[in-house]
């Protein structure tokens, strides 16, 4: 396919981009004791981009044979001179950069290739099991392994010529307690990019359903957490949800070309000085990164950004079409979720990196105040005004870890929050690889980073 690609691409009179995209897709769903759904998706195309006339044409194809390629390049060569005429601004030649050049393999495909389907089945039977029998007062419990396998070839006329092969395995289980009424629910999950190893490197799916079971249990007699602004330390999975989604949104150039806080705010300080913030196509401080990428769709080696260097903004992440507009190179950040996308700005691994403070000295100093763990869902816009539900609010008093409370949530401005951060911890995890993020497609990504302690807003009771 790489040689079909070239071929096409060299013969082509102006800028064309030409992305093979392959992916095989399973999902085990194990529920009450019984295997619910097994799930198998294929798909496989090539897609065509083309700058012709100041504008891009776009086309896709799911024959990959030679004929049909050249028919797809042919539709978007007509669709972008069709369309030159109501463009407003038309693009200039596309400035050169570092392009990917050669086969580019991630750790774990063939371990989780040969890894038989009977264990992959069998670890989710056994952790729902093990959830659901763990107390009687364990309603229902599910659990998920599913698992993308991905083959690219991505070319370009003006010198990509990159060959990439992933896989990222993800596990969850979730637990449901009754009460009365109500429902307490936990899941835990984990998502990565590697084998089977990497999937269950830091818990197996046992402690993963011990631990699911447990929060479930003891939320549903939990009581409700106290509004007000507090002294908290948000763990990793909170930085995490931070840091994606009321930051690294607000820092995509697209979204910074509509308006978003960050906009002209480059060399101005938007956080304490112990904060520096990343985006990376590697999986940096902890391997197997949810994200990791070592090349994006159009063919730009996937390297690391510092998107806030000590506190100053000092980067927005960038396309090769954004980079021109603003006179930057590419970051590598711009992702297509299938063949017949195109692609859009997107985060890879985002995080905060670690500081030189232990965990129990950063508690230590909290006279009253929380440590948050446990994302549960939430929002945030274009002003970086942020709101999020978390699962455990564990209580801190005169320095040291109370009782756990429910129903707390967690809202204020994300360069604010940043601003008042005093104290950051040595420890380092990615917590955000399960699951995708959203933004007109799916999209695997990670976050995480240190524990951090900083102010914010609690809603709660009272609040």
């Amino acid at each position: 396919m790489r040689d079909t690609l070239e071929r096409i691409a060299g013969q082509h009179g102006g800028f064309i981009e030409l992305r093979y995209h392959h992916k095989t897709s399973r999902r085990f769903d194990v529920e009450g004791g019984r295997l619910e759904a097994a799930l198998v998706k294929e798909r496989a195309g090539v897609g065509v981009r083309v700058l012709e006339g100041g504008t891009w044409g776009v086309a896709a194809t799911s024959d990959t044979s030679e004929p049909a390629i050249r028919r797809a390049v042919d539709q978007a060569v007509s669709a972008a001179r069709a369309s030159a005429n109501y463009r407003s601004r038309r693009l200039g030649d596309l400035p050169a950069v570092h392009l990917a050049r050669g086969r580019f393999e991630e750790p774990g495909v063939r371990e989780l290739q040969d890894q038989p389907l009977e264990a992959k089945i069998q670890v989710a039977i056994d952790a729902e099991a093990r959830a659901r029998a763990s107390s009687t007062r364990i309603e229902t419990a599910r659990a998920t392994y599913q698992e993308l396998f991905e083959d690219k070839v991505i070319v370009t006329s003006d010198g990509a010529s990159a060959e990439v092969r992933l896989v990222r395995p993800e596990f969850r289980v979730n637990a449901v307690v009754a009460q009365g009424t109500e429902r307490a629910t936990c899941t835990e999950s984990y998502g990565a990019t590697g084998g089977w190893d990497c999937l269950f490197r830091h818990r197996d799916h046992a402690s993963m359903a011990d631990e699911a079971a447990r929060w479930a249990v003891d939320l549903s007699t939990a009581s409700m957490a106290p509004g007000g602004k507090f002294k908290v330390i948000l763990a990793p999975s909170i930085v995490g949800l931070l840091v994606h989604e009321a930051i690294g949104h607000t820092v995509e150039a697209d979204f910074v070309q509509s308006g978003s806080v960050a906009a002209g705010r480059i060399g101005t300080r938007v956080a304490s000085d112990l904060v520096t913030l990343c985006d990376s196509g590697a999986s940096e401080h902890v391997g197997g990164a949810g994200g990791t990428i070592a090349v994006d769709d159009e063919g730009v080696v996937a390297g690391r950004t510092v998107v806030i260097d000590q506190g100053i903004l000092s980067s927005y992440l960038h396309s090769r079409e954004s980079a021109m507009h603003y006179g930057v190179a590419p970051t590598g950040n711009s992702r297509a979720w299938e063949y017949a996308d195109e692609p859009l700005i997107r985060m890879r691994n985002t995080y905060i990196e670690p500081g030189d403070r232990d965990l129990d000295e950063m508690i230590a100093e909290v006279e009253d105040g929380f440590l948050l763990d446990g994302p549960l869902n939430g929002q945030a816009d274009a002003t970086g005004e942020f709101m999020f539900a978390v699962a455990r609010a564990h209580r801190i008093r005169k320095g040291k870890l109370g009782e756990v409370l429910k129903g707390a949530t967690v809202s204020g401005s994300a360069f604010e929050v940043l601003a008042s951060v005093d104290a950051i911890s040595k420890a380092f995890r990615w917590d955000l690889g399960s699951g995708h993020c959203g933004k007109g497609q799916p999209m695997k990504v990670d976050a995480g980073g240190p524990y951090v302690r900083c102010e914010v807003l609690i809603g709660g009771v009272g609040a």
